[in-house]
């Protein structure tokens, strides 16, 4: 990403996205695949930790997320009760690491921060779970000018995500600069085209 030119263009806010784009998505799952294979072992013995966390790893590096607990349910027999864990874990897990921002993007953020220009993160999914990925990563000090915003609970109060974001800072889409995987033209139907957009890069 080309984030440098965007200090001296001094916009009144940056919006970043949060999974693959300020942080890899990866170290989250990864970690909570480890939390949820200790946890079975712990309780049923059987399948072995290191074994259950190699195949959710493949698994999700070739296939995605998507059917995931099934898949290893298939393999390993594994009671369906505990798909209930499985899906907590994603939810509230403490990570035994911290996840670590993109040296970049925490660059660009240290930077913007110095300027003064107000942080923001904007992110789409289950806000309890986007919320506990927040809370888990290694900030520098930047969460303390950071504000976070959830789009899907902004939808379900019926506000329009992003005209609520940009009307609660009492700005314009043309001053602002988005970071993100897709970018807001695409993702609001090109209601957005004036938001400068900076394409992140998907880890996965």
């Amino acid at each position: 990403m080309a984030l440098e030119q965007y200090i001296q263009e001094k916009p009144k806010a940056v919006i970043f996205e949060l999974d693959d784009v300020i942080y890899p998505k990866r170290d989250y799952l990864l970690q909570v695949y480890y939390l949820f294979a200790q946890f079975l072992e712990y309780t049923e013995t059987h399948p072995p930790a290191t074994e259950l966390v190699e195949f959710l790893k493949k698994s999700y590096e070739h296939h995605g997320e998507e059917g995931l607990f099934a898949k290893a349910m298939a393999v390993f027999g594994i009671p369906g009760d505990y798909e209930t864990n499985f899906e907590r874990l994603h939810h509230q897990a403490h990570l035994p690491v911290e996840l670590l921002l993109y040296p970049e993007v925490e660059a660009f953020m240290q930077q913007l921060r110095e300027a003064g220009t107000p942080l923001l993160i904007f992110t789409p999914g289950e806000p309890l779970m986007q919320l506990n990925k927040l809370k888990h990563i290694k900030w520098n000090g930047l969460d303390r000018v950071l504000r976070a915003y959830f789009e899907d609970e902004l939808t379900q109060r019926g506000e329009e995500p992003l005209a609520y974001v940009l009307r609660e800072l009492g700005i314009e889409a043309s001053e602002t600069v988005y970071v993100g995987k897709d970018g807001p033209p695409k993702a609001y139907g090109g209601r957005y085209l004036g938001i400068d957009t900076v394409l992140g890069n998907a880890d996965r």
